[in-house]
């Protein structure tokens, strides 16, 4: 069975324009690249990684792709952001908040470290705050029926044994989701959320300091689908359907992709 990435002529959000922000690598970079594929006008890739994120929207096109620096903690880039791409293109259809981090230490509640614990809120949590904040605003002054979509966490449904502000964070970003689709939905705005299960990215690897392969072996047997790994294009396919015309009467949604993970 061909997936949607396999049928270039369908254009399932053609002329629209979309902020990817975390798009330099992992789940970013394959939904803006699918945004591309599937026929967006536009796609506006924010990120700190300025090499990876100008070579990104190099591969993707100049004439339809742009890279605008920008770091979530900071207000006022992410309104430069939206402000940006709204003076460049004229509108702003889809907002992909996407970009997020994890600590580097296990985080249980015996052993927090506080300056990591605040970084990694600052980043996933009021980043994710302001980044609904500027689209939402930019999409009603524009009159626009428009999709907000945010990457949570197959853990914003689970307790964990580490990390615990990672998970924390990531129940912080399905409560923001929640509350935003109930308060723009007056104006025809949808808001969801993917929560993946782990998937083999940079971020991912870096955290557990080990290659992609070990990283996939590491979670493959976790899930019900065995022999089988969750790769970043599969969530930007959940992303491209939460966007699309299909998923016209869903918001306020959290769209968990774990292969059964959570049901084990």
């Amino acid at each position: 069975m061909k997936s949607s990435m396999d049928v270039p002529n369908y254009k399932k959000i053609e002329g629209k324009v979309a902020i990817v922000t975390g798009g330099a690598s992992g789940i970013g970079e394959a939904t803006a690249r699918l945004f591309a594929k599937h026929g967006a006008r536009a796609v506006v890739i924010a990120d700190i990684q300025d090499n990876l994120g100008k070579n990104i929207a190099v591969s993707i096109g100049l004439d339809r792709c742009t890279y605008i620096h920008c770091d979530v903690t900071d207000e006022s880039q992410v309104k430069s952001l939206v402000d940006s791409t709204v003076a460049i293109y004229g509108q702003l259809d889809i907002m992909f908040s996407n970009a997020g981090i994890a600590s580097k230490c296990v985080q249980t509640v015996f052993d927090f470290d506080m300056e990591q614990f605040d970084r990694l809120f600052a980043v996933n949590v009021r980043g994710m705050a302001v980044c609904v904040k500027h689209a939402a605003r930019a999409m009603v002054e524009l009159k626009v029926k428009g999709d907000i979509i945010c990457t949570a966490s197959v853990f914003a449904r689970k307790g964990v044994a580490q990390r615990t502000d990672y998970c924390m964070s990531k129940h912080a970003v399905v409560a923001l989701m929640k509350s935003a689709s109930k308060q723009l939905g007056q104006y025809g705005i949808r808001v969801n959320c993917v929560s993946p299960y782990a998937v083999a990215t940079p971020l991912m690897c870096n955290m557990l300091e080990k290659d992609v392969a070990e990283v996939e072996k590491l979670h493959e047997q976790m899930t019900c689908l065995k022999n089988m790994v969750l790769k970043a294009e599969d969530v930007a396919e959940a992303v491209l359907f939460l966007v699309g015309e299909k998923s016209g009467f869903i918001t306020g949604h959290d769209l968990v992709i774990d292969g059964g993970y959570t049901n084990i």
